[in-house]
Parts: structure tokens; sequence; C-alpha cells
């Protein structure tokens, strides 16, 4: 199946994740049956598409009346009416192994073996969940990152068992719903960005409780330098630029004092065991209490809007 082909999308689960993908896809001119097993579910997820339309009208990002891109959205609850004709179905339903092979089960006994199939996990083995499927060669990974609506990247993440087809038309839809899809040449236990992500985390916290900086420190740093530079020109170009003698160097003797445990998280395991699990309970590393979290929440919203027109612009 090539891009020209789809033109009917059915989006499995109106979650956090999932609200975010069918709204992205009805952006963008396609017809989406949003699916969900419970009836509150869908209403909640269709409030959530309602208030996104909102902040993106009032932040002069849509070309559209909101109410003709939320008509192409329909709630159901019913695999047939969802699935018989759809193109192309991508799935955010919880993380479990066993639930996503069973969902995906149910899928293939309504749609066509040439539908495409698309799992927005973001960090589960798409060989381990295509092992269960009829037709695995049209099944991969498109992991989209939190929050979906405002995050440009999409990682596509081929199984063993995934076609190169089926990947490239994955990312041409990607990219033709307005994001920036990057395809991986085989799949990774994280994929890349949570790779990186646990890296950088593993290494902060051992700063932190190794008494060299404080959170806040640690956090500045990051802001104020890496954080800007990698946003426009990642790690590796960075060291091309920087010269790659001089990163060797710094590696000879900087690599040993690194963090490099295998296991869980230290820091993690104190806080979780203490019930200071961050934002959701008010305390982490940060003191999240009153009305802290929805300041630092709306300025990334809005912040990432920002850039969100940006990309428009340069588009």
């Amino acid at each position: 199946m090539s891009l020209s082909s789809i033109h009917t999308i059915a989006n499995l689960g109106a979650g956090t994740m999932g609200h975010a993908t069918a709204l992205q896809f009805a952006l963008h001119g396609y017809p989406v049956y949003l699916l969900d097993t419970d009836s509150t579910a869908l209403q909640r997820g269709m409030a959530a598409i309602q208030h996104d339309l909102t902040t993106f009208q009032e932040t002069d990002l849509l070309t559209e009346d909101p109410a003709v891109i939320l008509a192409r959205i329909q709630p159901t609850t019913d695999n047939a009416t969802a699935l018989t004709s759809a193109d192309f179905v991508i799935e955010s339903v919880v993380e479990d192994l066993t639930v996503k092979q069973q969902v995906w089960q149910t899928v293939e006994q309504f749609v066509g073996p040439e539908v495409l199939c698309a799992t927005n996990t973001s960090g589960l083995s798409p060989t381990a969940i295509q092992e269960t499927l009829t037709h695995p060669e049209r099944f991969v990974v498109a992991h989209f990152w939190n929050p979906a609506q405002l995050m440009p990247l999409v990682e596509v993440v081929p199984g063993e068992h995934t076609s190169k087809a089926t990947v490239d038309t994955t990312v041409a839809l990607m990219n033709h719903i307005g994001k920036h899809a990057v395809p991986l040449q085989k799949e990774s236990l994280g994929f890349v960005g949570n790779r990186i992500q646990l890296a950088v985390l593993r290494e902060a916290l051992h700063i932190i409780d190794d008494g060299i900086a404080t959170p806040e420190a640690v956090d500045d740093i990051i802001k104020y330098s890496l954080g800007r530079r990698w946003s426009l020109v990642g790690p590796v170009a960075s060291a091309d630029l920087g010269g790659l003698d001089i990163f060797k160097n710094i590696s000879a003797y900087l690599y040993a004092d690194l963090a490099n445990d295998t296991g869980t998280d230290p820091a993690l395991t104190k806080k979780v065991a203490a019930n200071q699990l961050g934002l959701k309970t008010g305390q982490g590393f940060y003191n999240w209490t009153g009305d802290a979290g929805k300041q630092v929440v709306a300025q990334r919203d809005r912040d990432l809007l920002n850039l969100l027109k940006t990309d428009q612009e340069h588009h």
C-alpha cells in the first residue's frame, strides 16, 4: 500500500496519546474512527480534542474551521464500524504486551491483508507483538512523543518481519500529517530517543546523588547549553563541529568516571518507595504542590506551540 492509497484512519485508544494522534490525522484531512472499548473514555477523548483545537485556533495554527476538523472524527466502540473501512490502523492502548497482542489479533479479523498497522508503543518490541499476527510484514511501530499534538518526532521502528514498504509508507504518512518521521534500521530496546533520554537521566541523577550539583543546577546546565545546541544540531553533528579528536581525548578520561549502573536507578527507587513520583503526587526532585506544576506545563506547551508555528512558517 502506498501513501496515495490511504484514505481512512482507524485510531485505537482515546486517551492521552490516542486523542492526539486522532486529531493529527483529522487536521490533515483524513476521516478518523476513534475507537475505544469505553464510551466514557471516548467522551473524555473528544473533549480533549476540542480543547486542543481551541488552543490551536487561539495560536493561529489552524487553516480550517475547528468544527470541520472535528466532524472528521467519529467516536465509536464498535470494531466493525472502525476497522472495516480503514486503510491505516494506529493503536495507543495500555503499554502491556499481552493486551497489545490481543488487540492486534482482533484487528486482523476485520481488516484486509494490505491495511497497514502501527502501534504507538514507547518501547515494547514490535517483533514480539507481530509474532502472533497473520500478516506481520505490514506491522510497524509509529512512536509519537508526548504531548503528541505538540511534539514533531515520530520514531518508525520495524520488527524482524516488517517489510521495507511498510516502513517507507508509514514514514511518508507521518510526514504528510505534519510530523517529522525518523525510521530506524532495526528495533532496539527503548528505540533511540528513550535510550538517549535514560542515559542522560542516569548521569544527571548520579551527579545529584554524588552531591556535585542540585537538581535545579543540573536542569539549568542542560537547558542553557546542551538543550539549546541539540535542538539545532544533534549530538553527533555537534561532535563533528567540535572536532572528533577533542571528543576522543575527553572520552579517554571521562568515560571511566561516568555512571554505568545496569540495574534500576537507586535515586528513582528511593523516590518511588517514598511515593514521591513527581507532578502526580506533588513531590519528586522538585516540589509540585499548588499551581507550580500547572504553570510549568502551561509554559512548556506555549513554547512548543510557538515552535510549531515556526515549523509551519518554514514549510
